[in-house]
């Protein structure tokens, strides 16, 4: 599948994989900035994508930021839909590094994957079928 993206700036970064076999792609930074902690602070990318129809664009944490420094996006997974055509900015939340959490322009913040969405049509019912689990609620598979 091809995307068309844009730069909107000339040192914004092309979305790369780490390796032959990531399943996402790396989004990074364009400008410096510091999270500080329990705080959250929205960083450029430079770019705008033009997502197929019929598709989606789904942001997830970097792996090892998540892990190391307790970095997250700052809505969990972010959703871009096909007829979005401004600039893709990433808003990080530092849970964790107390000393506040320095990003440099170039740094790998997030990744994102293109995934094919499906519309649905909701049915009213007045019954729905019944499972082993059915209606035990919250945590009862166990932990």
């Amino acid at each position: 599948m091809k995307v068309k993206i844009k730069k909107l700036h000339i040192d914004a970064k092309v979305p790369t994989y780490g390796t032959e076999d990531a399943a996402c792609f790396d989004i990074c930074a364009l400008n410096d900035g510091h999270i500080a902690y329990h705080y959250a602070t929205t960083f450029s990318t430079g770019l705008v994508f033009e997502i197929p129809k019929g598709y989606g664009m789904f942001l997830y944490p970097r792996s090892g930021l998540a892990f190391k420094y307790g970095l997250r996006l700052a809505n969990s997974v972010a959703v871009i839909d096909a007829d979005y055509r401004g600039e893709l900015l990433i808003r990080l939340h530092n849970d964790a590094y107390e000393l506040g959490f320095r990003v440099r322009a170039g740094d790998r913040i997030a990744q994102a994957r293109i995934e094919k969405v499906e519309k649905v049509e909701f049915e009213l019912a007045e019954e729905l079928s019944v499972t082993e689990r059915n209606d035990k609620g919250i945590g009862s598979t166990g932990l």
